[in-house]
């Protein structure tokens, strides 16, 4: 016996408001709407007020010379120098002290998580320890200790602390002797950059290869003679450049060499020391999160307590670690803004200067909300890159 399907009406015809997708939309183009009204208002009347008092607008200032020192520049830079590379000086002294704090509290604070799971009571109390007393004081608190610290627990340049004759440890900072300037030492930073591509793909095809052979390959050691070698190469092709240039005291300071201030140190170690608390636990949280049996494998396998955290742990506990990590390292290139406490002339510092002298606020604040923006959303996305690549993907 046949079935006759049973063909289904017309549909309904549904009013224009009463349709949820029609209903969207409006409401979106209403709020987008109301928006941009909101920011073309406060933009105008801004614009406004500025003409109304007599105030100069945009970024022309930008040109004109600072006529201000910069005690720690990465760049040849002088009071002659525009404002513009004053804020480009502040920007890369922030880079700088936000990459080697991320390094550094990276190092240390994987260290502490994986020392307070440590069958060693005391090193485990220890961690534990410096973990409560640092994340539960403000960082601007340990700022200021750091840095009272180093500029008051060590002699002035006279009664400076001498090592070799050559280092010398004072409160206005360490100096230490460095190479002159010469065309092939900028050979040599290609170099470097060249070695580490080259380890970077050595280490991917001896993984490749212990994949596909089961032969391990001394990847990290070869690695580090690519990136220490290439460069000595390059020196020694280039004539082997070895004139230095050596501090000296002259006067009431010392005059050649380089020197790391104590503001830049004080900064540093105050953002490593707190940040890496935050990350001990996350390293300490990501491991626990592990089933428990994947440490009794890598016992049944014979692997030492050290070999176990370093080959089979960590590894799976990174997909636990990242996204966590991730604001961690947000936070230390954000809290870096605090130097201005203390006299590091980094970005913030640089622009509260420029505002002091050209009154133009709206302008260099907005330079400091994208500058931070912007490397923001690059560690976000680095961040993310690598996340997704270490991520388990399913067959």
């Amino acid at each position: 016996m046949a079935v006759q399907a049973v063909s289904s009406g017309p549909r309904a015809r549904v009013a224009p408001w009463n349709d949820p997708v029609i209903r969207g939309w409006v409401f979106q183009i209403v709020v987008v709407g109301l928006v941009g009204l909101l920011a073309w208002y406060l933009v105008s009347n801004t614009v406004e007020n500025l003409q109304r008092q007599k105030i100069a607008s945009g970024f022309h200032y930008l040109d004109r010379e600072a006529g201000f020192e910069i005690g720690d520049t990465m760049i040849a830079y002088s009071p002659a120098s525009t404002y513009g590379r004053a804020i480009l000086v502040g920007l890369l002294n922030t880079l700088k002290v936000s990459v080697l704090g991320i390094l550094l509290a990276t190092v240390l604070g994987t260290l502490l998580g994986v020392g307070r799971l440590s069958n060693n009571w005391l090193l485990s109390k220890i961690c534990e320890w410096y973990v409560e007393a640092f994340r539960n004081v403000p960082l601007l608190l340990w700022l200021f200790l750091f840095y009272k610290l180093i500029s008051e627990a060590f002699p002035g340049p006279r009664q400076a602390i001498n090592f070799w004759n050559s280092i010398f440890l004072s409160n206005r900072g360490v100096y230490f002797p460095v190479p002159l300037a010469d065309p092939i030492h900028q050979w040599m930073g290609v170099a470097f950059l060249v070695g580490i591509v080259a380890a970077w793909w050595l280490h991917r095809w001896a993984r490749r290869r212990q994949d596909a052979t089961g032969q391990p390959f001394p990847a990290i050691s070869a690695g580090f003679g690519l990136i220490v070698g290439l460069p000595a190469i390059v020196w020694l092709l280039g004539g082997a450049p070895h004139h230095m240039s050596w501090p000296a005291l002259r006067g009431f300071n010392f005059q050649g060499g380089t020197v790391i201030q104590p503001e830049f140190t004080a900064l540093l170690v105050g953002l490593v020391v707190y940040t890496s608390a935050f990350i001990a636990e996350i390293v300490r949280s990501g491991i626990l999160a592990l089933h428990k049996g994947q440490s009794e494998a890598a016992a049944a396998l014979g692997l030492s307590r050290g070999q176990s955290m370093r080959l089979v742990l960590l590894p799976q506990a990174l997909r636990v670690i990242v996204p966590p990590m991730t604001s961690q390292y947000l936070n230390i290139t954000k809290n870096s803004s605090l130097a201005i406490a203390i006299g590091y002339p980094d970005l913030v510092a640089s622009i509260n200067v420029t505002i002091n002298q050209t009154g133009q606020a709206i302008e260099n604040v907005l330079i400091i909300m994208a500058a931070y923006l912007s490397v923001s959303l690059s560690i976000s996305a680095f961040m993310n890159w690598y996340n997704k690549r270490i991520a388990l993907r399913e067959r």
